[in-house]
């Protein structure tokens, strides 16, 4: 079974980590990958950029129209990125996203795969 496990930070809470923990995090998500990747259970991982940096695209009336920032408010949590890992089930994802250092600080939210487009 495939899960995304969605990585979600808020800003306040990482401006007030030190170097030091900020860089355990950067590190712990190098072991991260490697654990699941020897695993077998690793799929794919996305980092995500600042939501500042993002564009909102909405059609009303048959007209789009685009805003530069984010959609949602950006000053609680945002996604800042997610793995997508193939798994025996549900709690080996919980399991694994237990071991992901964002978890730590904030929460970490896991969903099942439901279907992939272009698959076979």
């Amino acid at each position: 079974m495939k899960f995304v496990l969605q990585l979600h930070m808020n800003p306040k809470t990482w401006e007030s980590l030190s170097e030091d923990d900020q860089n355990a995090v950067i590190r712990g998500h190098d072991e991260f990958i490697k654990l699941t990747k020897e695993s077998g259970e690793f799929v794919a991982t996305k980092a995500m950029g600042e939501p500042s940096a993002s564009t909102a695209v909405r059609v009303r009336d048959g007209v789009p129209t685009s805003t530069d920032g984010p959609y949602l408010p950006v000053d609680v949590e945002f996604m800042c990125g997610y793995y997508v890992v193939d798994v025996a089930g549900k709690d080996r994802a919980l399991e694994l996203a237990a071991q992901i250092p964002d978890a730590k600080y904030t929460g970490i939210e896991v969903r099942s795969v439901l279907f992939e487009a272009g698959a076979e």
